[in-house]
């Protein structure tokens, strides 16, 4: 019999404190996707105004947001700011995590904080500190000092998918590597990052999308030329009321979903890495 026909045989008390942990979950999901639910349809209003009930149904909003020279430059700008920001945070934390996963790395205590510290101060404070290191180094208003402070600001996400990957790895596959002559560079290309890139991908995904949702720093540090989406919307609520904003936040909603389900396929393939006699 498969385990998906197989009698429930668990308590009755298990059974509805699961189904009562069923509930809050289907209730907190509903109260965080609530405004998603309340601007998505706003977006194909043919009025223009953020108003219920709509005027009619209609795609221009998404026309003139498309076709719009301003957030088109925003979008090649996000894209290009992103990548970039992710190809750095990607090596820099992956090079931190193989570092602070040996056992004999010093000071790890010390370090690790340090390293994730831009996930637990303000970001408000972090875009001043960017601000005061940059500004000498004339670093503002340009697109390396945009990509670098979006590529510290990803590092984290990376070095945390990373080390917690490494805590399962088994190092004798390396050792064994070495043992066949493999110098420690083809050990690490051929045994190592092949186990550990699912976690390395995770991490690259989640640096992406925060240089790509980032708006505090970019207000900071950026120009006029690396005016980014999120600072395209924010200075489209503060000069005028454009419902083309409303279909932008619906297909960055979107854009969050498939990263949403990249991660799970990414964490799946992880799980069959880790368990694969399960």
């Amino acid at each position: 019999m498969s385990a998906s026909k197989r009698p429930d045989n668990r308590p009755l008390s298990a059974r509805l404190a699961l189904t009562w942990t069923n509930w809050q979950t289907g209730i907190v999901l509903a109260f965080l996707i609530a405004p998603l639910l309340a601007i998505i349809p706003l977006s194909f209003n043919s009025g223009s105004y953020f108003s219920y009930p709509m005027a009619g149904y209609s795609l221009r909003w998404y026309q003139k947001a498309l076709l719009n020279p301003d957030w088109q430059r925003a979008f090649l700008n996000s894209l290009g700011i992103g990548a970039m920001a992710t190809l750095i945070a990607t090596v820099l934390g992956t090079l931190a995590a193989l570092g602070l996963s040996r056992s004999s790395f010093p000071w790890r205590s010390v370090v690790m904080p340090l390293l994730i510290s831009p996930m637990i101060i303000p970001v408000v404070v972090v875009a001043v500190g960017f601000y005061m290191v940059f500004a000498p180094l004339g670093l503002t208003d340009s697109y390396s000092g945009v990509v670098l402070a979006h590529a510290a600001l990803g590092t984290p996400f990376v070095v945390i998918t990373v080390t917690a990957s490494l805590l399962s790895f088994d190092r004798n596959l390396v050792r064994a590597a070495a043992g066949l002559g493999a110098p420690p560079w083809t050990a690490f290309r051929r045994v190592t990052l092949p186990l550990i890139s699912p976690a390395v991908a995770t991490g690259a995904i989640f640096a992406f999308a925060t240089a790509f949702d980032e708006v505090v720093v970019i207000l900071f540090i950026g120009g006029p030329s690396q005016r980014t989406v999120p600072r395209q919307m924010w200075s489209g609520i503060r000069e005028a009321i454009d419902p083309s904003i409303l279909a932008v936040a619906t297909l960055l909603t979107v854009f969050a979903i498939a990263l949403f389900i990249t991660l799970n396929w990414l964490r799946g393939r992880t799980g069959a890495q880790a368990n694969p006699n399960a």
